[in-house]
């Protein structure tokens, strides 16, 4: 079964737009998020443009500051603090990657944890990983989506071997402890993985977020596995492809998610569900 993540992503974000549509009745106003761009990167653009139209069809007000590549990171630095002070807004996300000047944990750093959307600053980094979720504002948008795609698929966590290929802070690390709190038995496998195709063929699971085109071929999956394809890649001919051969791997996996179409429309999905969960959050706290 090919799971479509954008067929997912439009039934959430139309329960959320109903959700949404009572809050001025109930809080006097809807959730805002703001969204810092820094240059003019082709595939941040296309990103912050997507978040955009999210917000729109759920009902979520927003505000992109568009900033030039050669802004200093103290002005950034000083932006977020303005919006960190403002009752206003709800949720701050810096589009990354940012420019060399920029330092992106300082950035990271400064926006306040319960008005981060993207799930990256240290203490939800933390809660998460110490299962305190209620001292988390929220998980990172792409790993919470994996889980709603694999819910989605029917596929049953506990008790499977799920491999994550890729360790990074954004997707790997935080996904393999999403699938560990659903009882799956995790491994985590990286550049300096010896024999990688013979731990991949073990996966009941397999979560692929490396960034290399077709990396992983139908060789290296077993029969009836999960594949869940994380990479946005080019292929020789310039076509959008994932970091999983889809035709070699389609036929043998149980369930597997396109590229794109996939995983893409459930990180911003998952997005809009913590700017409402950070809105809430205040609301219910006052």
């Amino acid at each position: 079964m090919i799971i479509s993540g954008k067929d997912l992503a439009a039934s959430l974000k139309a329960a959320m737009a109903e959700q949404v549509a009572a809050f001025p009745e109930q809080y006097g106003r809807v959730p805002h998020l703001v969204v810092i761009l820094v240059g003019e990167d082709p595939g941040s653009q296309t990103y912050v443009r997507n978040k955009e139209k999210a917000c729109e069809v759920v009902g979520l007000k927003h505000t992109t500051y568009r900033l030039p590549a050669d802004t200093s990171e103290a002005a950034v630095l000083d932006l977020i603090a303005s919006l960190n002070a403002d009752d206003g807004v709800d949720g701050i996300l810096v589009q990354l990657p940012l420019p060399a000047q920029i330092s992106e944990p300082k950035v990271i750093e400064a926006i306040a944890h319960e008005k981060d959307v993207d799930g990256f600053h240290p203490l939800n980094t933390a809660a998460l990983w110490q299962k305190r979720p209620n001292a988390s504002c929220t998980v990172p948008c792409t790993p919470e989506g994996i889980i709603k795609l694999l819910e989605a698929g029917g596929v049953e966590i506990a008790g499977k071997h799920a491999v994550v290929l890729g360790r990074s802070q954004i997707v790997g690390l935080p996904v393999a402890k999403l699938l560990l709190d659903r009882n799956a038995t995790v491994t985590i496998c990286h550049s300096r993985t010896r024999d990688l195709a013979s731990v991949t063929r073990q996966a009941d699971i397999l979560v692929v977020a490396i960034g290399r085109a077709k990396f992983v071929t139908g060789d290296m999956v077993k029969d009836g596995a999960a594949v869940i394809d994380v990479g946005m890649d080019r292929d020789e001919n310039g076509k959008l492809c994932g970091d999983v051969d889809f035709a070699s791997v389609e036929p043998k996996a149980s369930v597997i998610t396109p590229v794109p179409g996939g995983v893409g429309p459930m990180t911003i999905c998952c997005l809009m569900e913590n700017a409402i969960g950070c809105f809430l959050r205040k609301m219910q706290n006052r």
